[in-house]
């Protein structure tokens, strides 16, 4: 087996323990935004590292990367290959080779893929949300720039995209004063500024092709609450931690409704961990930590990138 398919190999695999290793650790909650920089990498690397891995073992040798001698390969294949060696044996090698090509074509395929289909799925998703909101939603001035939907469950969310709307229902007017309110506002126009909803396609995509994986599940339900920690650390900017935390609790108490496909709620996500945090904050990463998790995010992409590219 050629050396840069083991390494690739053993490099997608350690993505894969260290995505269920981050899963399970307590310090992305101290800085969830570099935190989600490293799943991001690491998803990334992961799919590098598994689509190299099959193109390397069709390569018979990495003198000009493995992209490089891809085309090498399909270029001795199409032109014919001349050798003073069995030529019965010269075909069957010649095969298997592009047989694994192909398979790492068909993985690149199959995860652009799962990515293009879960994208198309939330734009419709938000543009039926949209009609429907054009249908039954109302402004109201105790919450300026949001839309209200007449349901007495308590909800709150946000419907990102060009035409982003934050929306919440009369049962959460009811429920929270309007400092309450203020905060839920902040931590929406948060997610709305971040793009959360970006950084969590890839993983719901994932998920939704490979739901049987556990690492899969755990990588989405971990972004998912780090993203709506980071939404509250943005929040923080403009409102008390206890407003925040005082309408995570009543919203909470009450039952959160979840938003609709294609949106982001401010009450996903694991509420007494919120909560916790906002009450009893742990400190900052240090400058050297989050120096640390930049270092090991390049490296985790710029390795596979490096393996498919350059000459070895």
């Amino acid at each position: 087996m050629p050396a840069p398919a083991i390494v690739l190999a053993v490099f997608s695999a350690a993505c894969i323990a260290a995505g269920s290793a981050l899963a399970a650790a307590r310090w992305p909650r101290r800085s969830p935004a570099a935190a989600i920089v490293l799943w991001q990498a690491l998803g990334l690397g992961w799919g590098l590292a598994a689509v190299g891995a099959l193109a390397a073992l069709g390569v018979p040798d990495a003198r000009s990367g493995v992209a490089g001698g891809s085309f090498a390969l399909v270029s001795r294949a199409l032109g014919g290959a001349h050798a003073a060696a069995g030529p019965r044996l010269l075909a069957w090698t010649l095969g298997l080779r592009l047989l694994a090509l192909s398979a790492g074509l068909v993985l690149l395929l199959l995860l652009c893929w799962i990515l293009v289909a879960a994208f198309y799925a939330v734009i419709r998703a938000r543009r039926r949300q949209r009609m429907l909101l054009s249908l039954l939603a109302h402004g109201d001035p105790k919450v300026p720039g949001a839309l209200v939907v007449d349901h007495p469950a308590a909800t709150a969310y946000c419907v990102p995209g060009l035409r982003s709307r934050i929306v919440i229902s009369a049962g959460a007017l009811d429920l929270l004063d309007q400092d309450e309110l203020a905060a839920v506002l902040a931590h929406e126009r948060a997610h709305l500024r971040e793009r959360h909803d970006l950084v969590l396609l890839p993983f719901t995509a994932l998920l939704r092709a490979f739901r049987w994986v556990s690492v899969a599940r755990e990588a989405e339900a971990a972004v998912s609450l780090l993203v709506e920690m980071h939404a509250d650390d943005r929040a923080l900017r403009h409102r008390p931690a206890l407003e925040l935390a005082t309408a995570l609790l009543r919203v909470g108490a009450a039952g959160w409704v979840h938003a609709p496909a294609g949106a982001l709620a401010a009450g996903d996500g694991e509420v007494s961990a919120r909560v916790s945090r906002l009450l009893r904050p742990d400190p900052r990463l240090p400058v050297a930590a989050l120096a640390l998790v930049a270092v090991a995010a390049v490296t985790t992409v710029a390795v596979p990138a490096a393996f498919l590219t350059l000459p070895f």
